[in-house]
């Protein structure tokens, strides 16, 4: 660092000559160059801490520099770690997002099939139940599956568990139609009118027993057609689930019924629902 004032180095030099040449100078002369020569040595000394408190300061504000140099590399390297990670998880986002969508399209395309094979098996159905009167068979499609609707007057003589000829004839032709067919389950449910049965009727206790032993009998003639026993469930609903009030002998009737419920088996479809 250049050393300041120059006006004091001369002024230190003249007095550097006067007192080597201490007959050429004053009394007067000598005491003042004297204390100049102590202002300039104060102003040294002084000028000596202002560097050193100068140097200090430059170290201190070097390594607070260097600090804040190394934290905002250690951030920068930190957001290009979360950089690269946020990357990766998008990434894997991406992939899983594709596969999702892919699963999704290969469910949707799975529900078209079901309702499409649910379309064709009441066609065929139906197709085999056409000579039939309407008001004693009915098919219909009803949440994805097909209703078949047997009225007790096709089927049973009342109070009686035993299949009518007629009956038995609309049975086969049914059976017919799904013989083979092993993506289908059968239930078959038996339904009563709130009436009691006749008090000692053989084999019977009330309406339960009258509806299960229809549907059991129903059952065992679409296995005797060639339906596989264990594709047909028989149950009993008795009076508990009518299609009309009770309260008129054609509503009473209607409520006599036997439905056989014919559903597509869906284990595909729920293995996919699964995953998704």
């Amino acid at each position: 660092m250049p050393f300041p004032f120059p006006g004091r180095l001369a002024a230190a030099s003249l007095l550097a000559t006067a007192l080597l040449a201490p007959g050429c100078v004053s009394q007067k002369k000598y005491t003042e160059l004297q204390s100049q020569n102590a202002e300039l040595s104060k102003s040294r000394d002084q000028l000596q801490v202002e560097k050193t408190a100068l140097q200090q300061d430059k170290a201190r504000t070097e390594e607070e520099l260097r600090q804040r140099l190394a934290s905002r590399s250690q951030q920068v390297n930190q957001l290009n770690q979360n950089l690269s990670g946020a990357e990766a998880q998008n990434s894997q986002l991406s992939a899983d997002l594709k596969d999702r969508e892919q699963r999704l399209a290969e469910l949707q395309k799975k529900l078209v099939e079901k309702d499409q094979a649910v379309q064709a098996l009441r066609k065929r159905v139906a197709d085999a139940l056409l000579g039939f009167n309407a008001q004693d068979l009915q098919v219909n499609l009803r949440n994805g599956k097909v209703y078949v609707s047997l009225s007790e007057q096709l089927l049973f003589k009342s109070g009686s568990t035993k299949v009518d000829p007629r009956g038995q004839d609309a049975l086969r032709k049914l059976a017919t139609a799904l013989k083979g067919n092993q993506d289908v389950n059968v239930l078959v449910e038996g339904h009563t009118d709130n009436v009691p049965i006749t008090k000692g009727t053989a084999g019977m206790r009330d309406n339960w027993d009258l509806s299960v032993l229809r549907a059991t009998e129903i059952t065992r003639i679409l296995t005797e057609a060639g339906m596989a026993p264990g594709q047909v469930t028989p149950s009993g609903r008795s009076e508990y689930v009518p299609v009309a009030q009770n309260d008129s002998p054609q509503n009473k009737a209607m409520n006599r019924r036997t439905e056989i419920i014919l559903t597509p088996k869906l284990d595909e479809l729920f293995q996919l629902l699964e995953q998704n």
